[in-house]
């Protein structure tokens, strides 16, 4: 069973008997859908209690795709929008083989609900879903897939870099012969530029119907294709390689995500409009360059967690050897689209620690100390058998606050992956698995989906 080091609250199971729960939304006081990746599920729960099956589609679930986010439309239930993040298989039932997906895979459609099922009402984006290379295993993860609505009342999409490598990996030309050492071509699928089959690694900021707003903050270079203009149009940020956790700050309605690493420098970020999260060349702060290209290019270390050596970037296209020597070198590289914007992240960690769904507390409930901070857990369970790190951001809500010296430059320069080392000011809870998605409930406690648990915990203050 899960714990959390402050004696004054306590965890409680609020829904069990789930299968690879990932995602959940509220529709009222103990009244919430349970999205399941793996079968395509959505389950409602009522009291703790599963009351039915509200929809049930056919998924292609290997390795990280399935039934991945949802989102309630921000005037439901007078609008009863309801937004999904699925994978699509080619066949005609749950399948987790990798090849048995469209290109476009990935989708996002609304649905909506009339009290018992869920009805398709419409398509709002396709998505790429689907990397080959050559001489290479199939791949189906960094498919990103966490859905959230603004305060803007815009709807906010993650998907991770899947396997991609052209302009919004900061690949110019993408790794083709006209650039040095890039020598494999991008797959066969074309590119460098964000068509539609190669939109990935990206924040999408949409309209509830699916249209652009005209405030978007990226604006396409001039003689590009009317479809590869219109995408970045769509583009919030980008420069990611893979995300589990996307959430709005409750009190200056600003947007955070956490970005997986491989090897180093996972990362927790405060999104400004426009911005290039910098990967592939930077994870991490720029002037730790060096630090993440000798992590990457290590062949000689066992990770005592792990027993894997570090090297490799899961790519073969652009190798890591490749990653620039300085900061300078490094940032020059980027590809910075007009209106696109570049800052370090607010917190990140020199090895790998696999965040996973991120979340705010909103209130009180738990206690004043509590209100309006960050709560991260872990996309892996070989740190604390599942952490739950809790931060606290400053007074400007820019920032995360540290009370540790250690952790005054916003790194933890823990020495290997999956290790406590300075975070253990950071350290709230141990063993909830793999957290996909932290919310608060409309009575105030904090709920972590738990993917590996097969349950939906709450945290509540019970002294």
């Amino acid at each position: 069973m899960p714990s959390v080091v402050d004696s004054n609250l306590s965890v409680r199971v609020a829904a069990a008997g789930l299968i690879t729960p990932v995602s959940m939304a509220f529709l009222g006081p103990n009244d919430f859908f349970v999205l399941e990746k793996n079968t395509g599920k959505v389950q409602h729960f009522v009291n703790g209690i599963m009351v039915g099956t509200v929809l049930d589609l056919n998924v292609n679930f290997g390795s990280e795709r399935g039934l991945l986010g949802i989102a309630l439309h921000p005037g439901f239930p007078g609008n009863p929008g309801v937004y999904l993040f699925w994978t699509e298989p080619t066949e005609a039932e749950d399948t987790a083989v990798l090849a048995a997906v469209p290109l476009l895979g990935n989708r996002v459609d609304r649905f909506t609900w009339d009290g018992s099922t869920l009805a398709f009402e419409r398509n709002i984006i396709r998505l790429r879903a689907y990397q080959a290379d050559a001489g290479q295993p199939l791949r189906g993860n960094h498919n990103g897939g966490v859905l959230r609505f603004g305060p803007d009342g815009k709807l906010y999409i993650v998907i991770g870099d899947n396997g991609r490598r052209g302009w919004l990996q900061n690949l110019a030309c993408g790794p083709t012969a006209i650039c040095p050492g890039m020598m494999v071509p991008d797959d066969q699928f074309g590119g460098p530029l964000p068509d539609d089959a190669h939109l990935t690694g990206v924040i999408l900021r949409l309209n509830d119907d699916g249209t652009t707003p005209a405030d978007n903050p990226l604006t396409p270079p001039s003689n590009l294709s009317d479809e590869v203009a219109a995408n970045i149009r769509k583009i919030f940020a980008y420069g990611l390689r893979n995300c589990f956790g996307m959430a709005f700050d409750p009190e200056s309605g600003m947007l955070w995500e956490q970005e997986n690493g491989d090897d180093t420098f996972s990362e927790l970020n405060r999104v400004i409009p426009g911005l290039n999260s910098a990967w592939v060349q930077i994870m991490g702060p720029a002037d730790r360059i060096a630090q993440f290209k000798a992590i990457e290019t290590d062949q000689t270390t066992v990770d005592p967690v792990t027993r894997g050596m570090y090297f490799g970037l899961q790519q073969v296209r652009w190798p890591p050897t490749l990653i620039a020597d300085t900061a300078q070198e490094a940032i020059s590289r980027l590809v910075m689209l007009p209106g696109a914007q570049l800052k370090p992240p607010e917190f990140s960690w020199k090895f790998e620690v696999s965040p996973g769904g991120i979340g705010f507390m909103h209130g009180r409930a738990l206690g004043p100390q509590y209100e309006g901070d960050l709560f991260v857990g872990g996309a892996r369970d070989l740190l604390e058998g599942g952490h739950l790190f809790h931060l606290n951001l400053t007074g400007n809500r820019r920032m995360i606050g540290v009370d540790d010296p250690r952790l005054e430059d916003r790194v933890a320069d823990n020495p290997n992956k999956f290790s406590i080392v300075e975070s253990e000011s950071l350290l709230f809870g141990r063993n909830f698995g793999t957290a996909t998605d932290i919310q608060t409930g409309p009575n105030g406690n904090l709920y972590v989906v738990s993917i590996t648990k097969g349950n939906v915990y709450e945290i509540f203050r019970d002294r």
